[in-house]
């Protein structure tokens, strides 16, 4: 862990291409020692959904270069690595578990370290779909939520001040009815990272991430 902590430490100091390229092999060290920890968390994952079966380290982490297109600050590298742990992989559209490790601070991405399971954009289609899932579900969203690890909690960003139309508003599930992205998000200690500690939050999250991924599919279905 302390070998990719480095690394991205002097990188977030010297974020230009002659250091880059002039430590390419620090670097390759540090995706090394960061793929590994993504192999564990793949066969923890596999253990208790099936879904991820066949998914491989390359079809869930990303490219520390930056699509200088939509690089804001100019920087062409990213300070962090990531894994985004999904059934077919990070492209196939489904939600699934997010694991960060980076050098910035504070709760504003990308921060440190930290853990998401769901999509941090949901389509306007499958937002719906799952609404009325929730409104109609008889508590079981609530229920999904009240049984996660207490170190997860709900995406609150853009969620709406009105509840949505065509939706009761007097409705027991309002707060989750007026929110605009399911994810969940929490932090861990990558001073002393445990795998196993991760592999459980993220299995408290499995029936979440089942009742999104039902709303992608029953979308694709329909529309």
């Amino acid at each position: 862990m302390e070998t990719i902590l480095r690394f991205l430490r002097q990188l977030e100091k010297n974020n230009n291409k002659p250091w880059f390229d002039s430590h390419k092999n620090e670097y390759k060290e540090a995706r090394a020692h960061f793929n590994v920890l993504v192999e564990k968390l793949l066969d923890g994952i596999t253990s208790f959904d099936p879904s991820i079966k066949g998914v491989g380290v390359n079809d869930c982490t990303y490219r520390i270069y930056k699509d200088m297109r939509f690089s804001k600050d100019g920087l062409p590298y990213k300070s962090h690595f990531g894994a985004f742990i999904a059934k077919g992989g990070r492209k196939s559209g489904y939600s699934g578990y997010y694991f960060h490790i980076g050098t910035g601070s504070g709760d504003e991405y990308p921060c440190r370290s930290f853990l998401a399971v769901g999509n941090y954009y949901t389509e306007p289609k499958v937002l719906k779909i799952l609404r009325e899932d929730i409104e109609l579900g008889g508590g079981d969203f609530d229920r999904i939520i009240k049984k996660l690890h207490p170190s997860l909690s709900l995406d609150q960003d853009q969620k709406l001040k009105r509840m949505p139309l065509g939706f009761d508003p007097e409705s027991p599930y309002i707060e989750y009815i007026k929110l605009k992205n399911f994810c969940l998000s929490g932090s861990f200690d990558d001073s002393n990272l445990n795998i196993n500690e991760i592999v459980e939050i993220f299995k408290s999250a499995k029936p979440f991430l089942d009742y999104i991924n039902r709303a992608i599919e029953y979308s694709r279905e329909e529309y």
